[in-house]
């Protein structure tokens, strides 16, 4: 009778730990089944169209702005001379026949190895009308090219605003594909871009001439509006055999942040606002460890987020914390180890990584409950978490990554080994729409649309 009884018990103990379980695990993630045609990724040849170098006399080229303070109505502007340095004004005003207003930038020049580069200009344009269009106009006094930008609108909590997020892009003929889905988004006002621009390291010495051929490909889109920058390992360029050794060196000259502005130290961590996100950039390949300066700059930086002026919380960073590619598996993990914590206590809402060329798109969890004792080390769901998304699926020369784990992780919600970009359009303080565009039809894919709801601002009572 007794042994009946213990049985029982046991039983019922064991379907109790069974549901408890099955309660807390992520719904089943879903792994597509669309099969990109797998190929190698082709650089587009030197002469297409897309690299022309704009006809005249020191002609201005690749031009790029980002934004040039945190609270969006400011603008750095960017471009390179390859003859002399010419001017460093910029002309510009809110009619195209009349730029009655004028700033004066700099320029600067470096050395990578066999490599000179030309006379590279920023200039920083302050004080700006929010939520406005303005046209400007660079090489002043020799070969003048014009461009226009609009402005956010200002900070505050209800304020729609549509990005766009693409990483890995490169330069080949996908990478293009991708660009020309994004710009058919006339929705789509700046670019969240999460590192690995040119690729130029993948080419015999660095060839940093790689640098100049990417950012004029780009132009059709950075001279018109403001793509927000990651570093990426494609950015380190440091390489010791060729005499360099220190990192970052073309991407510093070349692509400014506003860093000073949110009371970085170093231009690879930084924060913007911009409508009713707060946007904060990460450097997975700067130190992060404990008392380091990125890890001091975020401890004091994520307090200052204020949810009930920027509702949505941002963030971005090059290397994924979550991946269930064999792809740079688990090359996030030390960074997770030292911010997830803070990024539930202060819940971030969605954090953007590239780095893995596919596509993926988390469950809200979180691993924080593991030490190296209690080997609670699966990830959990947890609605304060963040969603992650691993979008470095832009196209370049490294190809697909299409080698996934089996099976899915449970905290995976949809996989695809496929090229695109994604819109994360903010409605108002509590939803926001996300949506995913493979490369073959640049439509969003049907299995990837989400809304986001806003778990972090409480409406006022009436």
């Amino acid at each position: 009778m007794e042994l009946r009884k213990n049985m029982r018990n046991s039983i019922f103990l064991i379907l109790l730990a069974s549901l408890v379980l099955s309660a807390t695990r992520c719904k089943g993630g879903v792994t597509s089944t669309y099969r990109r045609r797998l190929g190698a990724s082709v650089d587009m040849p030197l002469d297409s169209d897309v690299f022309r170098v704009p006809t005249g006399y020191n002609a201005p080229q690749q031009v790029h702005i980002t934004q040039g303070d945190v609270n969006g109505n400011a603008v750095i502007v960017s471009w390179v001379t390859p003859d002399e340095p010419g001017s460093s004004v910029v002309l510009y005003g809110t009619s195209k026949h009349n730029l009655d207003k004028m700033e004066t930038g700099k320029h600067t020049q470096y050395k990578y190895y066999n490599y000179t580069s030309g006379f590279i200009h920023h200039c920083t344009i302050r004080h700006l009308k929010f939520d406005t269009k303005y046209y400007y106009a660079v090489g002043i006094g020799q070969t003048v090219r014009k461009f226009w930008f609009k402005t956010p609108p200002e900070v505050g909590p209800d304020v729609p605003y549509t990005f766009g997020i693409i990483g890995d892009l490169g330069q080949t003929y996908d990478s293009n594909t991708t660009l020309s889905h994004y710009e058919s988004n006339r929705k789509a006002e700046t670019v969240l871009y999460v590192g690995d621009l040119s690729y130029a390291d993948n080419y015999p010495d660095h060839d940093n001439n790689r640098w100049d051929s990417w950012a004029r490909f780009v132009e059709r889109s950075t001279a018109y509006q403001p793509w927000i920058w990651t570093a990426g390992n494609h950015e380190l360029d440091f390489e010791p055999s060729l005499g360099e050794k220190e990192p970052f060196k073309p991407f510093k000259h070349r692509y400014l942040t506003p860093y000073r502005a949110s009371d970085s130290t170093a231009p690879f961590w930084y924060s913007v606002k911009r409508a009713s996100a707060h946007i904060i950039v990460l450097s997975s390949y700067s130190a992060y460890g404990k008392y380091t300066p990125q890890y001091r700059w975020l401890e004091e930086e994520l307090p200052k987020v204020n949810r009930s002026e920027t509702p949505w919380l941002i963030v971005l960073v090059h290397s994924p914390w979550y991946n269930s590619y064999n792809y740079h598996y688990m090359e996030g993990e030390t960074m997770r180890v030292m911010f997830e914590p803070w990024f539930v206590q202060y819940k971030v809402d969605v954090v953007f990584a590239g780095h893995v060329h596919a596509y993926e798109r988390s469950h809200r969890i979180s691993d924080i409950a593991y030490n190296i004792v209690n080997k609670n080390c699966t990830p959990v769901p947890n609605e304060d978490a963040p969603v992650y998304i691993t979008i470095g699926d832009g196209g370049n020369i490294e190809g697909l990554a299409a080698n996934m784990t089996e099976p899915q992780p449970s905290y995976s919600a949809y996989r695809e080994a496929s090229f695109g970009h994604a819109i994360f359009e903010i409605k108002n303080r509590t939803h926001a729409h996300y949506t995913w565009h493979r490369n073959q039809d640049g439509e969003k894919v049907a299995g990837d649309e989400e809304w986001f709801t806003n778990r972090h601002w409480l409406p006022a009572s009436n």
